[in-house]
């Protein structure tokens, strides 16, 4: 297959090479990526350059940095990409069965949550469809993306461009968490909240960093007696004992609809955590991923609206005293 830029001819793989430097901005990286051999990727884009008669990257130090012609065929190629994912899903479409294989990386704190039974209901309905789900965390998930182990990934959304695609799927508030009949002062803030025996998840953690970028706006800082990254552990730990944690509603679902654990809004500006979906955007999602991606979203705005009335406002307990 080949397509026409400014009259000379440029085939699907330079495209690809070109797209992994691009993103990448290292050679070995982008050559991992697309699983070749250095040489050959290296070979592949000075044919590129010499076809458009451009000099498209500039070797620095640490990477490869795109020259204007460069960033001027990204933005031209990548509708391409787009383009040619978009017809094979239609393609796809036409035979009337959704089929194919979905490698997704999903965040531990919606896995303990609604995945098995979106599975369940999805794997119903769509037989043909191979779905295998890794669990895990935001960072790791972004590597696994970019190198192509996995198709597309739910992960709390960075603060910082990835270079990949994201599609938005849920904003939920960020709560107090702790063991029923354990009640905490009013909590008007997340500074409030900081003065509390807090167990948190450590730095590396998505959730931490969106409690850090709340807490750098107050001009403060977290610093909790105990760290932990397993949000079921920190949900066992609360429920056990006097502590406290700050967590989304939904990473302690399970518990909070059985009684063992109690929420409570911290103050009346609300911190959210966003979830979203990321992919590369040379692959995006196909038919059946799409599908997925739905069915998950109709799942968490579900679940989200069935936590609401459980978690306690000060004006609540202000009613009740």
């Amino acid at each position: 297959m080949t397509r026409v830029v400014e009259g000379r001819p440029m085939d699907l793989r330079q495209i690809n090479y070109f797209l992994a430097l691009y993103e990448e901005g290292s050679v070995t990286r982008a050559a991992q990526r697309m699983n070749v051999v250095q040489p050959a990727l290296s070979m592949q884009i000075a044919k590129l350059e010499r076809e458009l008669e451009q000099k498209l990257f500039e070797r620095t130090p640490k990477r490869m940095v795109p020259t204007s012609a460069g960033r001027t065929l990204h933005r031209l190629v990548v509708p391409i990409q787009r383009d040619l994912a978009a017809a094979m899903a239609h393609m796809a479409n036409l035979s009337g069965t959704i089929s194919g294989q979905v490698a997704m990386g999903v965040l531990s704190s919606v896995t303990r949550s609604v995945i098995p039974s979106v599975l369940i209901d999805f794997a119903r309905d769509y037989p043909d469809v191979e779905i295998s789900i890794a669990d895990g965390y935001s960072q790791t998930f972004i590597e696994w993306v970019n190198t192509g182990k996995l198709d597309l990934a739910v992960i709390n959304r960075p603060a910082r461009r990835l270079g990949l695609e994201s599609i938005p799927l849920l904003e939920e508030e960020m709560v107090l968490v702790a063991a029923r009949g354990n009640q905490p002062p009013p909590v008007r803030s997340l500074s409030d909240a900081a003065q509390l025996k807090l167990v948190l998840p450590s730095k590396r953690h998505g959730l931490r960093a969106e409690l850090d970028r709340h807490m750098a706006g107050l001009a403060a800082d977290l610093a909790p007696r105990l760290e932990l990254d397993s949000t079921d552990s920190i949900a066992d730990l609360v429920a056990r004992s006097d502590w406290f944690t700050v967590l989304p509603s939904i990473a302690v679902h399970r518990q909070l609809l059985d009684g063992s654990l109690v929420a409570h809004a911290i103050g009346r500006s609300r911190i959210a955590r966003h979830l979203v979906v990321v992919h590369q955007a040379r692959h995006p999602p196909g038919p059946a991923a799409l599908l997925l991606i739905e069915r998950l979203r109709e799942a968490l705005n579900v679940a989200r609206e069935a936590l609401a009335p459980k978690i306690i406002r000060i004006n609540d307990r202000k009613n009740k005293d």
